[in-house]
């Protein structure tokens, strides 16, 4: 369908100004997402977004429907960035405004004056162009050195030089980010790193619609819906959100992280890089759980900070890291198949630890320690998923007897396969894992080499940093009380004199 090209034509098409005139932009979300809700009600108000559908999600609906502008309170990693930009899928597919202005002025309400000048000089056969959903997203990371100019604008003396006009005049404006997202959504990223003074700059964009330029009387009622987002750490340790301007945001969102280990690796399975060129790869089902439980472990563990929070990044990082390097092995063992192994996530040490905001207790153990307990942790929840109450006598009982097995990560599965089928009674027990002896040898290598994790985990079997598998330590029976004799002679203490 063609669209209307000048405010004549505009006027006769379904833009009209009965729909157009007065829409302001809360308006359009708020039409639009009811429209949604209405005609897919079992669909999700914004793809992409695990984990939220009863808790984030329904107020962030409630705040739209109210015509509120709000904001996302979150640790680091909770997709407060990704919610505020899928707000674009609910604002129209085509949206007018007048050709070449700065800040898209409603053809049937302009407010700047070189839009009111050319609306009077050219009547209906002024031009009208059109903004996608993706260009009425205006979106600033807040930080220190930001200035109201930036945000609102300011004179500029070039422009007046060049048209021969007075500083006051408003054609010498140099628009800011603001102006500029007009009849849009204009987020701010880390609002309390924004100075005290220019976050008083945001009040009558909020409150009164409007703002004033570089003290000339100049006002342009604008039409911006407002988000932002937070880190609540950021109260105290960067900055703050001034009490006035708290008051004027309507509502206050709090995001978390993944509640489950499936919502987890459903995000991680969507944000990593896991379909690569070249060799066909298999993901085991529990090397996706042990990587998604180590950040679990993480958020509870006393020796990193609760206050900084564990990012989704975290296992997405380290799933991309995991990935690499069973690709690596595969590559120098002409391999065709890439079968991840739990070896593979103590390789992905350096995408765990750089996410991690330790304690002192943790600062004194070190990262590495940290990550690899975390890691520790991870395998002995997920090996009781799917091995509580399975007799692994045989497989102890061979290492106790003196069996040893070095098993690198760098081993080809054909010869690593070759070493772990003399452990009596390992590979019969890959049957939980969906294993069976007719699956390739990455995937019984995979499987096998899980076990055997699981029981380290646990302390039943030993391994040592060379990955070499053998006999745990034995736990020291405590001394028994020797039995009282009746021919012993009673014990007496020595009498004390000065």
């Amino acid at each position: 369908m063609s669209l209307p090209r000048t405010l004549g034509d505009l006027r006769r098409s379904a833009f009209s100004e009965d729909r157009l005139g007065k829409r302001r932009v809360k308006d359009e979300l708020r039409e639009n997402l009811t429209a949604r809700l209405r005609t897919a009600p079992d669909e999700p108000v914004f793809p992409g977004i695990v984990g939220y559908d009863d808790t984030v999600v329904p107020q962030i609906i409630n705040a739209i429907l109210s015509r509120h502008n709000f904001i996302l309170l979150g640790l680091r990693g909770q997709a407060k960035s990704r919610i505020l930009r899928a707000l674009t899928t609910l604002l129209d597919a085509q949206m007018p405004y007048l050709a070449g202005c700065e800040v898209h002025d409603n053809p049937y309400a302009p407010i700047c004056r070189r839009c009111r000048d050319e609306v009077t000089r050219l009547g209906d056969a002024t031009a009208v162009a059109y903004l996608s959903p993706d260009d009425r997203y205006v979106e600033k990371l807040a930080t220190p050195d930001v200035t109201i100019a930036d945000l609102i604008g300011d004179i500029d003396p070039i422009k007046a030089a060049r048209g021969g006009h007075e500083l006051s005049s408003e054609l010498t404006v140099h628009y800011g980010l603001l102006p500029r997202a007009n009849r849009g959504i204009f987020a701010i990223n880390e609002l309390p790193d924004l100075a005290g003074k220019i976050q008083v700059g945001l009040f009558n964009i909020m409150q009164e619609g409007d703002v004033q330029i570089k003290g000339y009387p100049i006002r342009l009622a604008l039409d911006v819906a407002m988000v932002f987002s937070a880190n609540p750490e950021d109260y105290t340790a960067r900055g703050k959100i001034i009490t006035p301007l708290k008051d004027r945001i309507g509502s206050e969102i709090r995001t978390h992280y993944p509640a489950t280990v499936e919502e987890g690796i459903a995000i991680t399975a969507q944000e990593a890089w896991t379909r690569r060129a070249g060799n066909a790869m298999h993901l085991p089902n529990y090397v996706q759980e042990v990587i998604e439980r180590v950040a679990f472990a993480a958020r509870e563990d006393k020796k990193i900070d609760k206050r900084s929070g564990v990012s989704q990044r975290l296992p997405i990082s380290a799933m991309e890291n995991v990935i690499s390097n069973a690709e690596r092995r595969a590559i120098r063992n002409n391999e065709k198949l890439v079968v991840p192994r739990i070896s593979d996530i103590y390789a992905a040490l350096p995408a765990i630890t750089g996410k991690l905001e330790l304690e002192y207790e943790g600062e004194m153990k070190g990262a590495d320690f940290v990550g690899r307990e975390l890691i520790r942790s991870a395998i002995a929840k997920t090996y009781d998923e799917y091995f509580t109450g399975a007799n692994v006598k045989q497989i102890v009982q061979w290492f106790d007897l003196g069996g040893e097995i070095q098993l690198s990560d760098s081993v080809a599965a054909v010869e690593a396969l070759d070493n772990l089928n003399k452990i009596q009674g390992l590979i019969e027990k890959l049957g939980p894992l969906g294993v069976s002896e007719n699956e390739s040898p990455e995937q019984q290598v995979s499987a096998a080499e899980f076990i055997l994790e699981g029981l380290v985990a646990h302390k039943r079997v030993g391994r040592s940093e060379e990955r070499v598998f053998k006999a745990g330590e034995k736990k020291q029976e405590p001394a028994r009380e020797k039995a009282y004799e009746p021919e012993d002679r009673p014990f007496r203490q020595k009498r004390q004199f000065n």
